[in-house]
């Protein structure tokens, strides 16, 4: 770990971890891309059984994600980083590629479920391997490569939706109606083909070489210790404004740009998720950069909750605006809250090898699991009145804002921290 090179075999491995995060968000998203299509094309045509339906998969999905996050978490510390990347990355692409077949609901629900408990493993195992494998001075490096690559997958998902409506030779497979099929199949095989890059990767050493006589994977001690509950606590905290961004912002853009009286173009959902996650994936890359820079983790995550905090103020009070510059707001919001790469790393690095892989993978699908909480606390908020939407997402993100502040003031630098050791 004295070398401050990134050796041709950690290279191999920065990619297969990037590259699976971005299958992983691809499907991720592309479930809310081709969620009202699947559904119409499954017989729901109902606008109340839509948004009734839609949330069903959803929850099931997100379920899958809380339990998958703590099950791979607890197998990455047990068995090896490796083959949890591995064992995630096949059984998403698996579901992912058997969503394109189904026909009915229940069968859609199921594979939406195991899709989840798939898409829970990836970013946790890679970000760990990542982690314990690169020279210390260049961790931010490895990460910001893996999670800006991998919020690209969300783009993709998008775009690839759209465009394959309009590809001549798929008609000969599907009619326009199941275009959301063809993308479900896609993404699974994207994911089947990346495992042919198995044989180019390896185990961490540092996970090897840890010493068996410590208890590994063990869940339930970071709550029976106060002072490790704390930092994994603080971790969760920090990354709650991403999700908010995420759930309230841009998922409500329609909404908000309608009461903001938004001119020009009609803003839609599907664009504006398309703006944000393009934002995401180049504040992933770039907040590494600041992280590098400062060489610190804490004044790069401050300066990006602080820009999204001023950004945030400006989207929900600028009226009038195009619509060209409402989405350049949505970029910029994806942007200062694409701090994932550093949250998850900061998470990594707080804990010793034989907790690394369960911390890294159930704090990130632990904070996507807030989401229910934060739409459920602004949806309260708004109430009946549409008029109240602006006031109420006004509200819940301050208060992620200044709780994920205070959190990251309360956690160590763990810049040049050296990880191998034991809890």
């Amino acid at each position: 770990m004295a070398s401050a090179t990134i050796s041709k075999n950690a290279k191999i491995l920065i990619a297969v971890a990037a590259l699976g995060y971005f299958v992983d968000v691809y499907d991720l998203i592309l479930f809310g891309v081709v969620r009202n299509p699947s559904l119409n094309s499954l017989g729901v045509t109902d606008a109340k059984d839509l948004v009734v339906q839609g949330g069903t998969l959803f929850n099931w999905q997100m379920f899958g994600m809380l339990l998958g996050g703590i099950l791979w978490g607890i197998l990455g510390d047990k068995q090896g980083r490796k083959s949890v990347l591995f064992g995630s990355i096949l059984l998403y692409s698996v579901a992912n590629f058997a969503n394109g077949f189904v026909h009915d609901l229940t069968a859609y629900a199921v594979l939406r479920f195991i899709a989840g408990i798939g898409l829970a493993g990836e970013l946790g195992a890679g970000i760990t391997l990542v982690n314990e494998t690169l020279p210390r001075e260049k961790r931010g490096i490895g990460t910001l490569l893996v999670a800006g690559t991998g919020a690209l997958g969300a783009v993709t998902a998008r775009l690839l939706y759209k465009s394959a409506q309009s590809w001549e030779w798929l008609r000969a497979f599907v009619d326009v109606e199941n275009t959301w099929r063809a993308s479900y199949v896609i993404g699974g095989i994207l994911g089947i083909l990346l495992l042919l890059l198995r044989f180019g990767t390896f185990e961490s050493k540092m996970y090897q070489n840890a010493s068996s006589s410590s208890k590994r994977g063990d869940f339930f001690s970071l709550f029976t210790n106060s002072k490790r509950f704390l930092k994994y606590f603080y971790c969760f905290l920090i990354g709650i404004p991403v999700w908010y961004i995420v759930s309230v912002l841009i998922f409500y853009a329609p909404e908000i740009s309608g009461i903001l009286h938004v001119q020009g173009e009609k803003v839609t959902g599907g664009d504006a998720i398309m703006f944000g996650y393009l934002g995401l994936s180049a504040g992933d890359f770039s907040v590494g950069l600041v992280s590098q820079f400062f060489k610190s983790r804490k004044k790069a995550v401050t300066i990006f909750i602080v820009a999204c905090i001023v950004f945030t103020l400006l989207y929900l009070n600028l009226d009038g605006i195009s619509t060209s510059l409402f989405y350049a707001i949505c970029f910029a919001l994806g942007f200062f809250g694409g701090y994932w790469a550093i949250f998850v790393t900061m998470a990594s690095e707080q804990f010793g090898t034989n907790l690394r892989a369960t911390v890294t993978t159930t704090i990130p699908n632990f904070v996507r699991g807030a989401v229910i909480p934060i739409t459920w606390g602004f949806q309260a908020l708004a109430g009946e009145n549409k008029e109240n939407i602006i006031e109420s997402a006004l509200i819940v993100g301050m208060i992620c804002f200044v709780l994920a502040l205070w959190a990251t003031s309360r956690v160590a630098e763990t810049f040049t921290k050296d990880l191998d050791y034991v809890e």
